[in-house]
């Protein structure tokens, strides 16, 4: 009985980190207009555009709510800085700019992992949106952190606490791994 009680209260625990997780993060997602070699580098220019914009807009924000009402607002601004880099690229493709719950899978990035399930997202389509994705964390800012070790700091900055900084940066394989088990079941119920 002992046991029964201890793995209940760890699997809270975990269904407590997953909502913090959701709670926390807005995730970034450019899709580009196809696989070509070209399309794909103009996704970058496209995501740097906008990376550079939300970290300038976002500087000071400290709740996810507070950023998601800036983000939604600047939803036409990000459209624009997004299509005037595809305009001088000399591509007629335009973007299309959505904010809402969109689900991910497992996502590992050099210095952080990210475990699947729905998150909120920013989400950037060039064209017909039929090509690679590039997602990262815009909020807090992440991105470019994680190429830099700084993940944790970031993190820990904003709020996160210390078992989902340690799922974020591998130290808990196994608190990771059951994280990203339930995200993946959550994808497979939501889309149903």
């Amino acid at each position: 009985m002992v046991l029964s009680v201890a793995v209940c209260v760890y699997f809270v625990g975990i269904v407590m980190d997953k909502q913090e997780l959701h709670d926390k993060v807005i995730r970034l997602h450019v899709v580009g207009a196809s696989d070509s070699d070209r399309d794909q580098m103009l996704k970058l220019q496209v995501r740097d555009a906008v990376l550079e914009r939300m970290e300038t807009a976002l500087a000071g924000v400290t709740n996810k709510e507070q950023a998601l009402r800036m983000i939604r607002g600047m939803a036409d601004e990000l459209s624009l800085t997004a299509d005037q880099v595809l305009a001088k690229a000399g591509t007629e493709d335009r973007v299309t700019v959505s904010v809402g719950e969109v689900s991910f899978p497992r996502r590992d990035y050099d210095t952080f992992s990210l475990p699947a399930g729905v998150y909120d997202a920013l989400k950037i389509t060039i064209g017909e949106g039929q090509g690679r994705n590039w997602w990262c964390v815009v909020f807090p800012a992440l991105c470019r952190p994680a190429a830099t070790g700084q993940v944790d700091a970031v993190a820990a900055g904003a709020g996160f606490s210390r078992g989902n900084r340690g799922a974020l940066t591998g130290e808990y394989e196994v608190r990771f791994y059951l994280l990203d088990l339930w995200g993946r079941m959550e994808n497979f119920f939501r889309s149903k």
